[in-house]
């Protein structure tokens, strides 16, 4: 008797992938062509880089913003701390704001990158986003810019730090936490850090938009949207 279920679920696991692989293959013929699934994929998309990237690049937008809040690397952690506890919070959460500030200016960088990487969305591409999981557009996005958007971010965040007056205003930071007797200096490379916190902050906030669109009907606000995530429903 066992044998016999294991065997009808072994059979049926093999009916379910073949199926899936089925509903895979036959995607375009949903009434749908190819090229309107890439479309599909790319203004999902588009949509996301407008609705949520922009917002990142306004004043705040990384600051006042829990999902992507740059806080202090776990090294600096003690000198907050520290800080805070003699009294100084009101430079410590300064220091705190001229990272989000140097963020915000590095993502305006981002969404001619991200335009084109959308452009080169195939068919194929489309397809496995299409019934991947509900970041995989983002995924894709990561994979196909994240080594350009460092290459962008890394040079304006350095800047930004110069303009906004983060490398004084750390530089009192560290000298003020160093002064604290029986503590240990640091000298952290805050424009690495930063640079790849505001990546990780830019891929959230395209995720968010993307699971709204997958998995809310009334976030689909085109015809082609509906009809391409209707596919995936």
């Amino acid at each position: 008797m066992i044998r016999k279920t294991l065997t009808f679920l072994f059979l049926l696991n093999l009916t379910a992938c073949a199926e899936l692989q089925q509903v895979v293959n036959q995607l375009p013929q949903g009434g749908l062509s190819q090229a309107e699934i890439a479309a599909g994929l790319r203004q999902a998309l588009n949509f996301g880089i407008d609705k949520q990237v922009t917002k990142l690049t306004q004043t705040d937008g990384f600051y006042k913003n829990e999902l992507v809040k740059i806080l202090l690397p776990e090294e600096l952690h003690k000198v907050d701390k520290a800080l805070r506890d003699i009294g100084l919070s009101k430079l410590a959460d300064e220091g705190l704001k001229v990272l989000n500030r140097a963020a915000e200016d590095a993502v305006k960088e981002a969404t001619p990158i991200f335009v084109d990487a959308v452009k080169d969305i195939t068919f194929s591409d489309a397809k496995n986003i299409l019934l991947g999981s509900d970041d995989a557009a983002t995924q894709y996005l990561n994979s196909k810019t994240q080594t350009t958007l460092y290459g962008k971010f890394h040079p304006v965040i350095k800047n930004s730090f110069s303009k906004v007056g983060a490398d004084q205003i750390w530089k009192n930071l560290i000298n003020k936490y160093n002064t604290i007797p029986f503590t240990a200096d640091v000298n952290p490379d805050l424009t690495d850090y930063v640079t790849n916190e505001a990546l990780k902050g830019v891929y959230t906030m395209i995720a968010v938009e993307e699971k709204e669109i997958r998995t809310k009907i009334t976030s689909r606000t085109t015809n082609l949207l509906r009809k391409v995530f209707a596919l995936q429903d």
